[in-house]
């Protein structure tokens, strides 16, 4: 799970193995593999660098 802040500044988890699309247009969007869509304060490329950690961190135990 990565920790991300929803566009109301509330923290929400996200299963990044669920994670099916990243969009950008203005406002992050995150659509999962069911559909499910959640608007995100961080940018695509954060996204992807704390899902890169957290697989390095999981990986490592």
């Amino acid at each position: 799970m990565i920790s991300l802040t929803r566009i109301n500044d509330r923290d929400v988890l996200v299963n990044s193995e669920q994670i099916e699309l990243i969009e950008e247009a203005p406002d992050t969007t995150i659509t999962t593999i069911t559909g499910k869509k959640v608007i995100v304060r961080e940018t695509p490329e954060e996204i992807m660098e704390k899902i890169v950690a957290f697989k390095r961190r999981i990986n490592k135990a």
